[in-house]
């Protein structure tokens, strides 16, 4: 039977496929698993596959091909996800305008360290004082896992930009400079020129990649720098702060240890990082009350950061 045909029997029923058995459509189509589409829904794989067999036979065709381990979609599964996705996208978005669309309820957010301790943990005070019926729940993470965890409404991720099956908006590019702690640049070894820089500790998270191409920028030979290694660039910040050496940083990670003189910025030279700063959510929720408004109060603050950098 043909979509059509299949469409004609549903109208001639005058009854639209079960709700339930379509969110199993959706939830199969982007997982191509039984087992990690129940856990999105939070029901039993036995429980999502009586609901795409409720589907199959509800519309008369076949939406999926079977083996052990992953699923297939169908040419009948592929031209009916489409519109599921789109009917779903677009009753979250009425259910968000419905009303004052008032912000309460649970966000939990997922942040990478850095920017969880360097930037929420400062200013995500005036988000929840403006809307107090909010309860917060930060995850300090930068792992995917949570991107596609059912659990977690908005992660805040510093990669490529490519997660498959969720709405994803840049949040920031990434220019990197190096940085120290004003005790440091005034010292007896003080940093004045690029040579300097051969007397400090270079502090790096990637074995001093980000370091090299830095360092080649700025015209000067890789060789005869002393790379130490610190884990993570949240490590790498903290020790530049107690005057441990030369860290590598951006705008949006120590924007506030500038401005307010705890850090200081050495040379103009800054080279574009591998990746940037995006958020990320699920379609079906990016525009309720309490992603859209943290989406957009995020992205606000960045923005206003950046201008007073």
């Amino acid at each position: 039977m043909s979509m059509h045909d299949a469409a004609k029997r549903l109208t001639t029923r005058s009854r639209l496929p079960p709700l339930n058995a379509l969110r199993a459509f959706d939830a199969t189509a982007r997982h191509l698993t039984v087992v990690k589409a129940a856990d999105e829904l939070s029901v039993t794989p036995s429980a999502v596959s009586h609901q795409l067999r409720t589907l199959e036979d509800a519309l008369g065709v076949q939406l999926f091909t079977r083996n052990k381990t992953r699923l297939k979609l169908t040419s009948h599964g592929e031209a009916l996800l489409p519109s599921v996705r789109a009917a779903f996208q677009m009753i979250a978005s009425a259910a968000a305008r419905l009303g004052d669309a008032v912000m309460v309820g649970d966000l939990v957010v997922s942040a990478p360290v850095g920017l969880s301790s360097r930037l929420l943990t400062r200013h995500i005070g005036e988000f929840l004082t403006a809307h107090p019926d909010v309860r917060f729940r930060l995850i300090a993470s930068n792992d995917d896992k949570e991107v596609y965890s059912p659990s977690v409404d908005v992660c805040i991720r510093y990669g490529t930009g490519i997660w498959p099956d969720r709405q994803v908006r840049l949040l920031s590019p990434v220019a990197i400079f190096p940085l120290c702690s004003p005790a440091l640049i005034n010292g007896p070894q003080g940093v004045r020129t690029i040579d300097d820089l051969k007397h400090q500790q270079l502090l790096c998270e990637d074995g001093g990649a980000e370091w090299t191409r830095w360092l080649l920028a700025a015209g000067a030979r890789a060789d005869g720098f002393r790379m130490t290694e610190m884990g993570n660039a949240h490590i790498a910040i903290e020790a530049a702060l107690h005057g441990q050496g030369v860290a590598l940083g951006d705008s949006l990670l120590i924007g506030d240890d500038l401005a307010e003189g705890r850090l200081v910025r050495l040379f103009e030279q800054s080279v574009p990082a591998k990746h940037a700063y995006y958020v990320v959510c699920r379609h079906e929720t990016s525009e309720t009350p309490l992603v859209a408004g943290f989406t957009d109060w995020i992205l606000s603050k960045v923005r206003s950061s950046e201008l007073e950098a």
